[in-house]
């Protein structure tokens, strides 16, 4: 669309000075540039919703301001969205332009929201004077602290009034979070084991393919770079709450968590064998196979053949 604008402007400018890069243009070529800008800005009208961008970028008042649009100008909702690009920092400096926008609660209530999905200021009634922009404020410096020391960013939330301090309030808001360290929220996690617990129960595996569950619950939970006590326990956790969350296809398959726990194990050493370049004789479907069932023997052949065949295609489960 910036090419198509840049185009149009650059008509306009030579149908106003009358010749182009060739020479001087005639009056029916003129003519004829004037007519597909005329089209155009129709056409552009009708694919903006009735939002002529052209005419907005037309009404500039000095040279100065050429190539931006003033967001008090666009609809509230492509400005928030413009906006929710923007960090903290960003944000304040914007603010002394669009001063209208930058003090608007939506657009910060909205920030805050989109970035961390729960906290537990936002089912309370608001204290007098709240702020969505002072609340964001905050949240954006206990992420900060949080990801330099796990638990001093937890206090700060704490005394913030914006988390309660209950195990499955933090939980939910690590799990609707996407600002917090990995790294960080892996050693957090390694110590308090009682937000883990209420973490993992947060997860719906219903009606999941094994590998996928898998995958999905260590994009939140991350697994750590060796084997060990922690490790075990993620796949203890995790082997029971996938069969909670599938009971019928549990009787079905005739698994138990602890078949499901020597699955995940499976499936773990197989995404290393497939996708580590040091591993030159890479593990065969039938080996796979094999050593699976010799593991857990009332498991059917087609399934773990299918678990082979998702790891092959789609890659590691705990990358």
């Amino acid at each position: 669309m910036g090419q198509g604008l840049w185009r149009v402007a650059r008509n306009q400018q030579l149908q106003q000075q009358g010749y182009s890069g060739q020479g001087y243009l005639t009056r029916e070529h003129g003519r004829r540039i004037a007519a597909n800008n005329a089209a155009s800005t129709s056409h552009r009208k009708q694919a903006q919703g009735g939002i002529d961008i052209y005419h907005l970028l037309k009404a500039r008042k000095s040279k100065e301001q050429e190539g931006f649009i003033n967001l008090e100008m666009l609809p509230p909702e492509l400005s928030f969205t413009i906006l929710s690009y923007l960090n903290a920092t960003d944000l304040c400096l914007a603010s002394c332009v669009w001063q209208d926008l930058a003090n608007d609660e939506l657009l910060w209530q909205g920030l805050c929201k989109s970035t961390w999905g729960h906290c537990s200021i936002y089912n309370k009634n608001p204290p007098l004077g709240f702020s969505f922009r002072k609340l964001y404020m905050q949240l954006d410096e206990g992420s900060l602290t949080f990801n330099a020391n796990p638990d001093e960013g937890v206090n700060y939330f704490m005394s913030k009034g914006i988390l309660d301090d209950s195990p499955k309030e933090i939980a939910k808001f690590i799990f609707c979070t996407r600002t917090l360290n990995w790294k960080k929220l892996r050693i957090y996690l390694d110590e308090r084991r009682d937000v883990l617990d209420d973490l993992v129960t947060l997860h719906n595996f219903r009606n999941q393919f094994l590998p996928n569950a898998l995958r999905e619950f260590f994009r939140h939970i991350h697994a750590p770079e060796e084997r060990g006590e922690y490790l075990e326990t993620l796949i203890t956790k995790f082997s029971h709450r996938f069969c909670a969350c599938n009971p019928d296809l549990m009787r079905e398959l005739g698994l138990s968590p602890d078949a499901v726990y020597v699955l995940c194990y499976s499936l773990i050493l197989l995404s290393i064998d497939l996708t580590s370049p040091h591993v030159k004789n890479k593990m065969s479907k039938r080996e796979f196979i094999r050593n699976t069932r010799r593991a857990a023997q009332n498991i059917s052949e087609d399934f773990v053949g299918h678990l082979y065949d998702n790891i092959y295609l789609i890659g590691h489960v705990a990358a």
